[in-house]
């Protein structure tokens, strides 16, 4: 089954409310609203994730902006931040592109520079 029909915008709305859900279920809800949502809840959840990367990872900086805004960062930073090797960190954000079937490595010459 492709990702996009795993959820409805319902569905997932449900399990983000349900006050005793289990974590791996509402993270794949919230990956779920942030790739196929509605407009106004993907932005919001992103906002969200922008502070909580913020706050969590303080050090990690982005080093530019996919031309559709979206912060994106050093792969050798996010797995420095994340305590694993780069090689691993590679490796789940190429498995999240297969399950999202989207790309998530941005060729650094497509991207705005940080000032």
């Amino acid at each position: 089954m492709d990702i996009k029909d795993e959820w409805t915008v319902e569905t997932a709305m449900e399990v983000l409310q349900h006050k005793t859900v289990d974590s791996k279920l509402w993270a794949e809800a919230v990956e779920w609203l942030i790739l196929f949502g509605p407009e106004e809840v993907r932005d919001l959840l992103l906002q969200s994730s922008g502070a909580a990367t913020s706050q969590c990872f303080p050090e990690l900086k982005a080093t530019g902006y996919a031309p559709d805004g979206q912060p994106c960062y050093n792969v050798a930073e996010i797995a420095k931040s994340l305590q694993i090797s780069e090689k691993e960190a590679k490796e789940i954000i190429a498995r999240k592109q297969e399950e999202h079937k989207m790309p998530h490595f941005i060729d650094e010459a497509e991207t705005h520079k940080v000032q």
